[in-house]
């Protein structure tokens, strides 16, 4: 079983320490600005060629697990 440390990684020489997918530059948040577009994840993967289907396929998997969690929706992150 791979962690979500397996996809994405944190640096703060990288993209000012935004999570970034691992062994690239790309912001993880840039597959979900796409999405909340309408764009495909496939769009997503050929407008950013080092992001591989796996790694963002992950990460939509580990964020939909998340919302499982009854704690997640007291948590008071502002939204918008």
């Amino acid at each position: 079983m791979q962690t979500l440390s397996s996809f994405i990684t944190v640096n703060p020489e990288i993209q000012f320490g935004k999570p970034v997918f691992k062994g690239t530059r790309v912001p993880v948040q840039s597959l979900f600005w796409h999405l909340e577009k309408g764009i495909s994840i496939n769009s997503f993967l050929e407008d950013f060629p080092s992001v591989t289907k796996e790694q963002s396929e992950a990460v939509i998997e580990w964020s939909g697990k998340h919302f499982e969690m009854p704690e997640i929706i007291n948590d008071e992150t502002i939204i918008g």
